[in-house]
């Protein structure tokens, strides 16, 4: 997760000063000395003999394990054609930043024909381009421009459900009798008591707890299985003209030069055909949480097998699984176990739902402990040891921003905060997914937004329910605007921040942008963090994004070590210190995490320490720690050291 920055080159608008980045002045006064001790550790000149892991067992390598990927939220990336909504065209004016960064693999979020109730994830024509984002010229445009500099580029897979406007429903929903009735999930009514028509089951749905996951059709009085939104029909999977259309969606794709999938709740495409009520878990709610019922389902390994022998065998393409609810460890190795797995990876949410309140969701908050993130990492890098593979994530399009969430983000402690995160994440094992502005380490918005900023679907519902429930000035509305700032999807969603023109350089001045550009944006920004040009060893005085560019430069380089080795967590640390080993060969590295805003001090295990330190949060500063014995680390910071 992030990046690095020297003094600017003559002529840069940025100052000296300004490259700083926040550190206090009593310890900006120590850097003088520092370059000369800095110069004997010169990372480009360490020895990196072939390794193999320490087990004994040889890595088995793989592009997509070694790439790092970036994802691109398209309407939020970069305005082109003056609408206020970023497209295609604005990726590829983009690459050689992207490129600069380390980035090998594009995921870029649904750019299919849509009608954007649910911001592309509500598909209305797998096989074109929701014109606002541009054509299909433009995406083969792109796919060249890719290839050029040796990138790639992934789709968003979206077959557990489509728009209610996509063709196939509109024939389903047509008649009781139509020949694609059975392409999705109708039921007929329940009655109650009363009389009164129902559901054909209990569940809620997933983006609003208090309605209904069945959508009636007064047409033919019955009800689709509509799990996120009414505007989202769930898809029939047991019926083999789906699957034959998705596996033809597949190489329509692929063909034109896709490299792979990320595929979007892919878990939730095998239902229990008997539908039955969901168990009481939320006593006094008419709906409850269903997902024991629809996620994980007895033939997910059959269809997703089909998908494998069908299209995926025959190209080198990479697929990597969305995967909520899936907590069972067997289970997640056989989706990704090097031969007979399904899929080469998923993306589970452990370490997402770290601050979450299960029974209250995503608009929930609490505290967290580090020695819940090690059990996380420890369960993750399982997969690993028994021949399979995972994904290295802190932010996507469904979360909020890591530096906020997980760290500070006060101008005090922001960068800080990023680095630690990059560093934990270019030091951890798995494949690296970047989301849009983290390598800036752009932030959740402004405490001061209200409701009216939040335009995502299931912040909207939220807001409803709360303002139907409480009246304005409650406590309840206080602390729900708080949760939204902390925990909604807009706080991922928000316009890239490439400038401190007008709108943050996303769209042209007196162009509405299609969401609020960040508050911050004068402050936070593309520009300003690559115009000081590369870091180098001996100048480490580093933006967000440089100090990110360079963590991937090590991760790469030690790639043996940091991508392949086995991982060994360091206990007995303090409370709030994370620290891990990557091991191979014999030879090793050492990462240390400070995830407190206090000063606290690290001990190496006897007789261990470090040939150098590769990355610090806080720069110069931080590579002048003592290799071995006790350090004292300072709020947020993070270091790498090789040994």
């Amino acid at each position: 997760m992030l990046a690095t920055m020297r003094k600017p080159v003559r002529g840069s608008s940025v100052h000296w000063s300004r490259c700083l980045y926040n550190l206090p002045q009593k310890r900006t006064a120590r850097f003088g000395g520092l370059y000369q001790r800095l110069s004997k550790f010169n990372l480009v000149n360490i020895h990196t003999a072939k390794m193999s892991q320490v087990s004994g067992k040889v890595p088995d390598r793989k592009w997509w394990k070694e790439a790092i990927v970036y994802q691109i939220y398209p309407a939020s990336f970069l305005d082109t054609d003056s609408n206020g909504v970023g497209n295609i065209n604005g990726i590829t004016a983009k690459l050689d930043y992207l490129k600069e960064l380390g980035v090998d693999i594009l995921w870029i979020s649904p750019v299919y024909e849509s009608p954007q109730k649910d911001m592309g994830y509500d598909i209305s024509n797998y096989r074109d381009i929701h014109r606002p984002y541009g054509t299909m010229q433009d995406v083969h445009h792109l796919i060249n421009e890719l290839k050029a500099r040796d990138m790639k580029l992934i789709m968003d897979l979206v077959v557990n459900h489509t728009s209610t406007e996509h063709p196939w429903f509109i024939d389903s929903a047509s008649s009781a009798v139509s020949a694609r009735r059975d392409w999705y999930i109708w039921r007929k009514p329940k009655y109650d008591e009363q009389g009164n028509r129902q559901p054909p089951n209990n569940w809620c749905s997933l983006f609003d707890e208090t309605e209904s996951a069945w959508t009636y059709d007064a047409k033919t009085d019955e009800y689709y299985l509509s799990l996120f939104s009414p505007f989202q029909a769930d898809l029939n999977w047991e019926t083999p003209f789906v699957r034959e259309e998705v596996c033809d969606i597949l190489r329509f794709w692929l063909d034109k030069g896709v490299s792979g999938f990320r595929m979007d709740v892919i878990n939730l495409i095998s239902k229990d055909q008997r539908f039955p009520d969901a168990e009481i878990r939320h006593p006094g709610r008419k709906y409850q949480p269903g997902e024991c019922y629809f996620a994980n389902g007895v033939r997910l390994m059959d269809y997703l097998q089909e998908m494998k022998t069908a299209v995926f065998s025959k190209y080198d393409a990479v697929t990597v699984g969305e995967m909520p609810y899936l907590e069972d460890e067997e289970q997640r190795l056989r989706m990704v176990a090097a031969e007979e797995g399904v899929l080469n990876m998923i993306f589970t949410f452990e370490m997402i739902g770290l601050d979450i309140v299960p029974e209250k969701g995503r608009f929930s908050n609490k505290a967290w402990k580090v020695c819940e993130l090690k059990d996380i990492v420890a369960k993750a890098c399982k997969l690993v040891n028994q021949d399979g593979w995972h994904t290295l994530f802190c932010e996507n399009h469904d979360q909020p921003r890591s530096v906020t969430r997980f760290c500070d983000d006060s101008d005090e402690h922001r960068v800080a905060g990023t680095k630690l995160l990059s560093i934990m994440q270019t030091s951890l094992p798995g494949t690296l997914y970047v989301y849009q502005g983290e390598e800036l380490g752009m932030r959740n918005v402004p405490k001061s937004w209200g409701f009216e900023e939040y335009i995502d679907i299931e912040s909207v519902s939220y807001i409803k329910n709360v303002c139907a429930q409480f009246p304005e000035g409650s406590p309840e509305r206080k602390e729900a605007k708080n949760l939204l700032r902390l925990k909604a999807r807009d706080n991922a969603r928000t316009p890239m921040q490439w400038d401190s023109t007008s709108n943050g350089g996303f769209c042209p001045e007196g162009v509405k942008p299609w969401m609020r550009v960040n508050d911050d944006y004068t402050m936070v920004n593309a520009a300003l963090q690559t115009s000081a040009g590369q870091a180098t060893d001996r100048t480490m005085l580093v933006s967000p994004y440089r100090f990110w560019q360079r963590s991937i430069q090590i991760r790469k380089k030690f790639k043996d070590l940091l991508v392949y080795g086995d991982l060994e967590i360091i206990d007995g640390t303090h409370a709030n210190v994370f620290a891990f080993k990557r091991i191979s060969n014999g030879r090793h590295t050492i990462t240390i995490l400070n995830f407190s805003k206090e000063e606290v001090s690290f001990k190496f295990p006897e007789g261990e320490g470090v040939r150098g330190w590769a990355l610090g949060s806080y720069d110069v500063l931080s590579l002048a720690r003592p290799w071995t014995g006790e350090i004292q680390l300072l709020p947020w910071e993070g270091l790498l050291g090789i040994a």
